[in-house]
């Protein structure tokens, strides 16, 4: 695989993300490119929120089937899922954070990568 089709392949992957995300009416939708930033560990952070315990396990869950389903992808590792406060999906180039709205507000997530382009999704 060269480098350009992984570029295409995180910005694929970026737009199920989201979309998995938007079937359950995911609050605040923020994606971050962060593939200009040298110290970055992924190309995308993509973060939202739910509000409750329960949105935020059945976000995951919809990101989880809808990569699956559309790409045959799956996270390398889940974090959280127990606890529905903050789960962290890792797809290795893309990391999702679904958070519930007060941990998001705490950790401010979006502020740590400043010098990331930022697309707010609707």
């Amino acid at each position: 695989m060269t480098n350009q089709d992984n570029i295409n392949n995180s910005d694929i992957l970026n737009n199920v993300v989201i979309e998995g995300m938007q079937n359950i009416k995911a609050n605040e939708i923020i994606s971050l490119n962060l593939k200009d930033i040298e110290t970055a560990v992924c190309d995308y952070f993509i973060i939202c929120h739910g509000t409750s315990n329960t949105h935020v396990n059945a976000i995951a869950d919809s990101v989880i089937e809808e990569t699956l389903k559309t790409l045959s992808d799956k996270p390398f590792s889940k974090e959280g899922m127990q606890s529905g406060e903050w789960i962290l999906l890792d797809y290795g180039n893309v990391v999702v954070h679904v958070f519930q709205k007060e941990i998001r507000d705490f950790y401010n997530i979006e502020k740590l990568w400043g010098d990331a382009v930022i697309n707010h999704i609707k």
